[in-house]
């Protein structure tokens, strides 16, 4: 059995080297698992991008077992239950999975559950990131944000708008950030100023981009600080990372879910914000009498009328 699980998962795309271990789990119990239990793992080894976004009565459905059975067959590889042996899984393949895989992966939803199913994983990712959240740590990174000469704020891809989104409320709150995304600029032109009194916060998620890993090190080799907002301490931002910020993005879709990390940076804003309240209310005020004189915002007797 372990054989044939290697070199299925080696055709896969998934280097057996550094295998999870659920495909352990699964290895060394498969002669005493049921006929049911040997049927989950043998569609899980074989349907594994499939699978780690599967609801337990989805993947029975889908084996031809009860939704029991797959709780069962959790428990006996000594999981809590269903979620953490999802969670492996989704370790598993977390960085392997192709734009088509992921297309693939969403093909088996009813068109009138999409709704309901990408919300509540949205819901789960944020669930997810609460229980992991490290208080201590997003109390330094305010602390860095705060203190550093240059803030420099990079997100690549999918995360460019999460790095537009939070560079455009710390311009309300500081006057030294800078967005890093691409652009006419190379990135490296774009840091070539960075030095140990400034920080880095490179954001990335599944699939990384490989330039925001570059990145990171190179701010890492000048000594500026840094800071990664990713989904794991597995991510390859945490090698060049001071401090790790932790939120999840798990969607069985092309689409990458960004609830969570905007949740995380929405936090950030807001605690920065905090401690910098009266410059903020000052700022503030400021700007409303702009806005009203340029008419930036639809006022409210137009409404009214």
């Amino acid at each position: 059995m372990r054989m044939i699980v290697q070199i299925i998962l080696l055709y896969r795309g998934i280097d057996v080297a550094i295998e999870d271990d659920l495909i352990h789990r699964i290895n060394i119990n498969y002669k005493r698992m049921s006929k049911g239990q040997k049927l989950i793992s043998e569609y899980i080894i074989n349907n594994y991008d499939k699978a780690a976004f599967m609801t337990a009565y989805r993947l029975g459905e889908k084996v031809g077992v009860s939704e029991s059975t797959v709780v069962r067959f959790a428990n006996m590889l000594d999981y809590d239950g269903y979620p953490k042996l999802q969670k492996a899984l989704q370790e598993l393949i977390r960085t392997k999975l192709t734009t088509l895989q992921r297309i693939e992966m969403s093909s088996d939803l009813e068109q009138s559950m999409i709704l309901n199913n990408v919300l509540k994983a949205d819901m789960n990712n944020i669930r997810m990131t609460i229980e992991e959240a490290d208080s201590k740590v997003f109390e330094d990174v305010i602390n860095c944000v705060l203190k550093a000469d240059s803030i420099y704020i990079l997100g690549l891809r999918s995360a460019a708008p999460l790095a537009q989104f939070m560079g455009y409320y710390l311009n309300f709150i500081l006057n030294n950030v800078r967005i890093t995304t691409s652009g006419v600029n190379d990135i490296f032109e774009q840091l070539i100023h960075i030095d140990k009194e400034d920080l880095l916060i490179g954001i990335s998620y599944p699939r990384y981009a490989s330039r925001t890993i570059e990145a990171i090190s190179f701010a890492k080799e000048r000594g500026a600080t840094t800071v990664a907002l990713t989904d794991s301490q597995l991510s390859p931002l945490t090698a060049y990372s001071d401090y790790t910020l932790l939120a999840r993005s798990n969607m069985a879709s092309f689409v990458d879910s960004l609830v969570a990390p905007l949740s995380l940076i929405n936090a950030l804003i807001v605690g920065i914000s905090m401690r910098k309240s009266p410059q903020v209310a000052s700022g503030f005020m400021t700007l409303e009498e702009l806005w009203d004189k340029y008419n930036v915002y639809v006022s409210k007797d137009t409404v009214d009328s």
